[in-house]
């Protein structure tokens, strides 16, 4: 049966298919999203307690209620120089260290930094060094926030297909991570430089951003903008966000000396400490 599902998502229009959910996510009548955000709530059991807006009704579409935002007491933010913080809501399913340019997706599979980045210069900063896969299910908090402080240097969009991100794909798909759509960010912190990748998946609507709310450009934009200023994030400030979810990875240079404290493939909250530096 999982060879069959996978071999369904080489056949299916992945972009029409995510287009089309994308166009449902944004719809405003009342019927149709909240039928929706019911489905979803019973379906993946999710709990509107520590939401922003408890009452689902008042959510103006399912992207709304998908990226709602949580009360600020239920993520306190301890901030620490020497810590990294989770980005998100999750688990991590890879928290190691780059094998020279090559990253593990699962049990004998590995993947370049320089296939993932797009970029051979810009991915070599990151090789030997830590990183971390994490991944945000559909009942998770989809915003992404800060790990650490840093200045925003450069990004990339990088097309790609859409296969669904879970353990069935990322063991039977070589190169998962670097096929798949995504956004490759790239900051300036006091420990070196650091990268926070969007993956995009099927059905996920779009990845934006707090400086920029769609990413379509394939060109490495380089920042500071000209005539704008700097973009500079602190620890747990948020970042972006999934329509729908997907999967986030940390790079970090090895003179980082980074020491992960992540427990794989258990439920992590975001500013929950999961490094020392």
């Amino acid at each position: 049966m999982a060879k069959f599902l996978v071999l369904l998502q080489y056949l299916l229009p992945q972009h029409l298919l995510t287009q089309f959910v994308g166009w449902l996510a944004e719809c405003r009548w009342p019927w149709i999203k909240n039928t929706f955000i019911q489905w979803a709530i019973r379906h993946y059991r999710i709990d509107l307690t520590n939401a922003l807006i408890e009452n689902p009704r008042d959510y103006a579409t399912f992207n709304g209620f998908f990226t709602r935002q949580l009360k600020p007491t239920t993520r306190p933010i301890i901030k620490n120089p020497h810590h990294i913080l989770s980005p998100i809501d999750g688990y991590a399913t890879q928290a190691a260290y780059a094998k020279q340019n090559q990253l593990l997706q699962a049990k004998n599979k590995y993947f370049s930094l320089e296939t993932l980045c797009g970029d051979q210069v810009l991915a070599k900063q990151f090789h030997q060094g830590a990183y971390a896969v994490l991944y945000l299910a559909p009942h998770n908090y989809h915003r992404v926030h800060m790990p650490m402080d840093g200045q925003l240097t450069q990004s990339i969009f990088i097309p790609g297909k859409l296969f669904s991100v879970n353990h069935m794909t990322s063991n039977r798909i070589p190169n998962l991570y670097a096929r798949n759509e995504r956004l490759v960010t790239y900051f300036d912190t006091a420990h070196g430089p650091m990268a926070i990748i969007l993956v995009g998946a099927l059905i996920v609507g779009s990845i934006q951003t707090v400086w920029q709310p769609c990413f379509r450009s394939t060109t490495l934009q380089r920042y500071p903008v000209p005539d704008k200023p700097a973009v500079t994030l602190q620890q747990g400030e948020e970042l972006g966000l999934f329509k729908m979810g997907s999967t986030v990875i940390l790079l970090f240079s090895q003179d980082a000396h980074l020491s992960w404290s992540i427990p794989l493939h258990t439920e992590l909250q975001m500013g929950q400490v999961i490094g020392q530096l």
